[in-house]
């Protein structure tokens, strides 16, 4: 099936060849681990790496804002990014020349630099294939492994934007006669809210880990954050943020919002005693944010790693 490996086969095909062991690397590939974290004479480097394949409009900004995610997930500032482009040559330097100047356009907003990469014009493929590295430098260590019994799992944005976003932006006709055309349109300006890099930027002094729940949805990254802290987890759904847009377009399309890709969701691991201290710091910074659960010793938590989005965008 198309999509992000199930954890048992990314162990076995991917994460058991992880080459020669190095103390400096403190965090490496791992279920729920979005980012490698290298001890450096400057502190801790962030690498982070990841492509864009679900999304036509809006991609180059898209690449820069999902892997900008995963290193101030680490409580790094983003500072570098690389950049991999192969294009099929029926697109040709046109569509290059766009995906780069959006990519340009979202890192000097953010303060990033492009230190280099990879670009081809390809006969190979009949979709471009977008991927990027982000690197950042932090103080921090947050790992999956450091999350303890009765932590408390802070959540901000809301359920499903980024696939919502995706659909609203590349298949409005799917939401013709469930959304008005105000509402797809305010749909499409979610694309403008992927970033989770100023409220991790708040938590990441009170946090032991944060995850972005990107392919496979909210429930797809409890699932990993269970695989990774050995931990169990229970779970308000209703403390969870959903949007009436993305309710009401799930129950007419038949998906689970909780499986919808989310950038632009960030999930924050708390100890119990500074949750108050990190909600306050969070409203005072004008962001909203929710008490989605804690972790617990125990049994697992059936969670569905499925992604919604692939099935919606091949519907006819």
């Amino acid at each position: 099936m198309p999509g992000k490996l199930q954890p048992d086969i990314l162990r076995e095909s991917v994460l058991d060849f992880a080459g020669a062991v190095r103390s400096d690397l403190l965090v490496g590939g791992g279920i729920g681990e979005d980012a490698a974290l290298i001890r450096v004479p400057e502190g801790i480097l962030v690498a982070a790496s990841d492509p864009v394949t679900g999304a036509g409009k809006n991609a180059g900004k898209l690449l820069v804002h999902i892997n900008a995610n995963d290193v101030a997930c680490k409580g790094a500032d983003p500072a570098w990014l690389i950049v991999t482009l192969i294009v099929p040559d029926s697109m040709g330097v046109p569509y290059i020349h766009g995906i780069m100047r959006e990519i340009h356009e979202a890192c000097e907003e953010m303060g990033i630099a492009i230190a280099g990469g990879h670009t081809e014009l390809t006969d190979r493929y009949t979709q471009p294939v977008l991927s990027a590295t982000m690197l950042g430098i932090t103080r921090h260590e947050l790992s999956a492994k450091k999350i303890q019994p009765g932590d408390v799992i802070l959540v901000t944005g809301h359920a499903g934007l980024e696939g919502m976003s995706i659909i609203a932006n590349d298949r409005p006709d799917l939401l013709a006669g469930i959304l008005s055309p105000e509402e797809t349109e305010s749909v499409r300006s979610w694309g403008n809210d992927f970033s989770v890099v100023k409220p991790a930027r708040i938590l990441r002094d009170f946090a032991r880990y944060m995850h972005d729940p990107t392919e496979g949805g909210i429930n797809g990254a409890l699932y990993e954050m269970q695989e990774g802290s050995g931990l169990s987890l229970e779970i308000s759904r209703g403390n969870i943020p959903v949007s009436p847009l993305t309710l009401r377009a799930s129950e007419r399309l038949g998906f689970d919002p909780y499986n919808l890709i989310s950038s632009g969701m960030l999930i924050a691991v708390i100890p119990t005693e500074r949750v108050s201290e990190a909600q306050a710091r969070l409203t005072e910074a004008g962001i909203e944010s929710g008490v989605a659960g804690k972790f617990v010793d125990g049994g697992k938590l059936s969670l569905s790693t499925h992604e919604e989005l692939w099935g919606i965008l091949s519907r006819v």
